[in-house]
């Protein structure tokens, strides 16, 4: 059976959002897309609006998962979340910018607190 890039992916941040609910974080919404990106999860952590970046990868991959969060997709992400706020009239005193990956091979989750 063939599996896509996009089933992994969808995949991994299933994975990250229950890691997440377990940490007693609420999930608010899940692939917020705008023009100026995506995020994969925005969750809430008290009063911390969390917006989260998940990578997904096997655990043979040459490079760590985090290492894929360039500084322009970080930009990408600033963006959209500002929109996010913006759109959803949310008014938090803090707001995080978090990555987290997921080894589909070892079934390992790794959490970056305040990774940018």
């Amino acid at each position: 059976m063939s599996t896509t890039k996009k089933e992994i992916g969808d995949y991994g941040e299933s994975r990250a959002a229950e890691y997440l609910q377990q940490k007693n974080y609420v999930i608010l919404e899940r692939n917020f897309r705008v023009k100026a990106g995506e995020i994969d999860i925005v969750a809430l952590q008290r009063s911390c609006i969390v917006f989260v970046e998940v990578k997904t990868r096997r655990n043979d991959y040459l490079l760590e998962a985090r290492e894929a969060v360039t500084r322009s997709k970080q930009e990408k992400i600033r963006r959209a979340a500002k929109e996010y706020i913006a759109t959803k009239r949310i008014l938090f005193k803090e707001v995080r910018f978090d990555v987290i990956e997921y080894y589909t091979q070892s079934n390992v989750i790794e959490h970056y607190i305040d990774a940018f």
